[in-house]
């Protein structure tokens, strides 16, 4: 098992080096001169040689590329003649050693300051917003899973029926929809249309303040809509998952003889279908809640809900390349260890990928 654990994040740790070189290189090749974009465009000779000088960017693209490495590595480099040198004191966990000239430390990975929020790290903007998005991502995934299951279940049991029938319908239906275009309806039919009996609105946060700005609260209807919206489509994929995969292992040999051994129904496929017939389910599924931090960025950004994908869309409006590259960088770390807990549940689900990747 731990072999298998650290293989995998081995592999990850190389994904996660692709993506950060390729959003370093993305984002240094666009137009425009990042100092400029920190001084609002403004043209000050003497500001914009002291920024470029500060943040590196007086310096060839590979030697930017070697900072930006080290600032993301846990294990990092820091030249004491240099002002980077400052920055173990402030992200380092534990100084491994010291040499003549610097010091390797292990550390935070640093994502580097804001562009327009002065003296604001990277890392702070996202920690203020991603809790939102993974509640957000968790509550949508857990009603499409919840609701999926239930339907598809029912489905694969009943195969040819009018609730079948229906049940492909929907599924049919939720993977086709997009998310931003479900939710412009959602929040103009239940969030105005139907206001005065939902109790929704078109926008809001999970976080309010009352009329005078005095205390705040925790709205929940809030959440309501935005988690509809975005729990839609991967509904639609579990309900045919779970219908097309219990169809499969209801007619496998063991549960023909749990049924010649007169189990009841609800024996058969709780206790002996259902397990083997989740693996596909946690597929779709974990891969649906990676992609919902991503996904959610249209749905924040419609519902107002300060989330990292809102703060995504506010930080290309303002050019803020720095929270762009962070979070971009914190969703692909979201894949992979989604991707590393799928791996470690396969494992305990079916005892026959242990031994094959053993």
């Amino acid at each position: 098992m731990w072999r298998i654990v650290l293989n995998k994040i081995g592999y990850s740790a190389l994904v996660l080096w692709g993506v950060a070189t390729l959003v370093f290189f993305l984002f240094t090749l666009l137009p425009g001169d990042p100092a400029k974009m920190m001084l609002d465009q403004r043209e000050d000779p003497e500001l914009l040689a002291a920024i470029r000088a500060k943040y590196g960017l007086d310096q060839p693209v590979s030697v930017q590329y070697g900072y930006f490495i080290n600032d993301l590595s846990p294990i990092s480099w820091h030249s004491k003649q240099s002002t980077n040198y400052t920055w173990v004191e402030k992200y380092s966990v534990v100084e491994l050693f010291s040499m003549a000239d610097g010091v390797v430390a292990l550390k935070f990975p640093y994502l580097r300051e804001s562009f327009q929020k002065e003296g604001k790290s990277v890392a702070s903007v996202i920690a203020e917003t991603l809790p939102n998005t993974m509640i957000l991502a968790v509550v949508s995934i857990f009603i499409a899973m919840l609701i999926g299951l239930f339907i598809g279940i029912l489905s694969a049991l009943r195969p040819g029926s009018f609730f079948d029938q229906m049940a492909t319908v929907l599924g049919t239906l939720g993977m086709s929809l997009p998310s931003f275009f479900t939710a412009i309806i959602f929040a103009w039919i239940f969030g105005f249309v139907l206001s005065e009996f939902t109790g929704l609105s078109m926008t809001g946060n999970l976080i309010e303040y009352d009329p005078y700005g005095e205390f705040q609260y925790i709205s929940l209807k809030n959440l309501i809509l935005p988690a509809l919206t975005l729990g839609i489509r991967p509904l639609g994929v579990i309900i045919q998952l779970s219908r097309s995969s219990m169809l499969e292992v209801l007619k496998e040999d063991y549960i023909r003889t749990a049924r010649a051994k007169g189990l009841s129904l609800s024996k058969i496929v709780w206790k002996h279908a259902l397990k083997n017939a989740l693996n596909p389910v946690i597929t779709a599924a974990s891969g649906w809640f990676a992609s919902m931090l991503a996904g959610a960025v249209f749905v924040e950004y419609i519902f107002g809900w300060n989330g990292l994908g809102k703060q995504i869309v506010e930080a290309l409006n303002q050019l803020d390349v720095p929270i762009v590259m962070g979070a971009v960088l914190v969703i692909a770390l979201m894949f992979v260890v989604v991707n590393i807990i799928v791996d470690i549940t396969y494992t305990w689900l079916d005892p026959r990928i242990r031994r094959r990747k053993a």
